[in-house]
C-alpha cells in the first residue's frame, strides 16, 4: 500500500467526483428522424451582448430536413450564422433560408463554422447554466432544447477529449 496520508486520498476522491462524466455532460433530443446532440454554448463576460451556440443534428431519414430558425428568451434575437476566414480576417454572416440537414447525414454547428448567434443577451451566459431555445425544422417542426453553458475555452468535447477541460 502507498504510504500517503488519508487527506491525500480524500482530496483525490473529491477531485474525481468533481469531474463530470461524458455521459452527464452529453445531452440530446429526438424529433422524428432527427437526433440533436449536445447543444452547448460558451460562458460570456459581463456586458457581452452576443453568444454562440453549437450542436450536431443527425438525420436518419430518407429526406433532407432544414433548420429554419432558432428562438430563445435569453436574447432579443437569434440568428443562424456562418464563419469563414478571408486571409487574416474572420467574417461572420447571417445565413438566410436555413441550414440543410441531409438525409442519412448530419449538420454540425461548431466553432469556426455554422453556429447559432444569440444577439442582445439579456444577461451573461453563466458557466453551468442551461439556455432554453426552440429549434424550428422544416419537416420535424419545433424542438425545445437547452444549451449547456461551458467554459469560455471549451471545444464542446467530452472532458477526457477536451484539452481545455483537462487542464492543459
Amino acid at each position: 500500500m502507498l504510504n500517503r496520508p488519508a487527506s491525500f486520498f480524500a482530496a483525490a476522491l473529491m477531485a474525481a467526483a468533481a469531474v463530470p462524466s461524458a455521459a452527464v455532460l452529453a445531452h440530446g433530443y429526438k424529433a422524428g428522424a432527427l437526433s440533436i446532440a449536445h447543444p452547448w454554448s460558451r460562458q460570456t463576460a459581463p456586458g457581452q451582448t452576443v453568444g454562440g451556440g453549437f450542436l450536431v443534428v443527425t438525420n436518419s431519414g430518407a429526406k433532407d430536413d432544414k433548420l429554419v430558425s432558432v428562438t430563445s428568451p435569453v436574447a432579443t434575437e437569434v440568428q443562424l450564422h456562418t464563419m469563414s476566414m478571408d486571409g487574416d480576417v474572420m467574417r461572420m454572416r447571417q445565413v438566410t433560408g436555413g441550414l440543410t440537414v441531409p438525409a442519412h447525414g448530419k449538420l454540425e454547428l461548431k466553432p469556426g463554422g455554422f453556429h447559432v448567434m444569440f444577439l442582445g443577451l439579456k444577461a451573461p451566459l453563466a458557466l453551468g447554466a442551461k439556455v432554453p431555445a426552440t429549434l424550428t425544422f422544416q419537416r420535424a417542426g419545433k424542438v425545445k432544447v437547452e444549451f449547456a453553458v461551458e467554459p469560455i475555452t471549451s471545444t464542446g468535447l467530452a472532458p477526457a477529449m477536451d484539452h481545455d477541460h483537462a487542464g492543459h
